[in-house]
């Protein structure tokens, strides 16, 4: 059965992802290898995998059904695992996080395998500074500049995460991929696991 993106974000919403699949080999032919990480590896897989991916659906008001979810690009994360967006003051998320800080940043490359959820705690910050370390010319499609009244910073600070990559290099997962389907065998080309930061 194939595995789509919409089907991988409710099942990580609904936390149902031990298993992903991939719409090109059956469940029995994928097998997944649980790597653990902690400390500087944690965050350095979390830096991997958001800054290569960049748009993360960044999920607020957790506790409604539906919660509210806007697709953003990541704009920078930090050697601690911050995760940094820019934001409309005046947004829903933005009003979300002023009432509930818990929110859910969920990453998704399926073409390359690899996925990533971030369970932490939002922060909006509007100083200048920062702001502009964060801004690029591409904003000017969504702010009037970087002096926008309704600007706003949002810091992503993790407090547990959980990943899907490809094990070693995309060319020799296909390779594994391409003999499992031929031969019925599993194909050893995806790890996961807790990202302990």
């Amino acid at each position: 059965m194939g595995y789509d993106e919409f089907s991988w974000f409710h099942d990580v919403i609904t936390q149902n992802y031990s298993r992903p699949t991939f719409a090109f080999l059956p469940l029995k032919e994928i097998e997944m290898t649980t790597q653990d990480l902690s400390a500087k590896q944690a965050i350095d897989k979390i830096k991997e995998l958001a800054e290569s991916i960049d748009f993360a659906l960044l999920c607020t008001d957790l506790t409604s059904q539906p919660f509210h979810a806007i697709p953003m690009s990541t704009k920078r994360v930090d050697d601690d695992g911050s995760i940094w967006f820019l934001s409309g003051q005046d947004s829903t998320h933005n009003i979300n996080i002023l009432r509930n800080l818990a929110v859910q940043l969920l990453y998704s490359d399926p073409k390359s395998m690899r996925f990533l959820i971030i369970y932490g705690q939002a922060l909006i910050l509007t100083e200048g500074p920062i702001l502009k370390s964060l801004y690029k010319k591409s904003d000017d499609a969504w702010f009037d500049s970087v002096e926008d009244p309704n600007l706003s910073a949002i810091k992503v600070v993790p407090h547990s995460a959980h990943y899907w990559d490809i094990k070693g290099n995309k060319l020799a997962a296909l390779w594994k991929m391409g003999v499992a389907a031929v031969t019925g065998s599993e194909a050893d080309i995806v790890e996961h696991g807790d990202l302990k930061v």
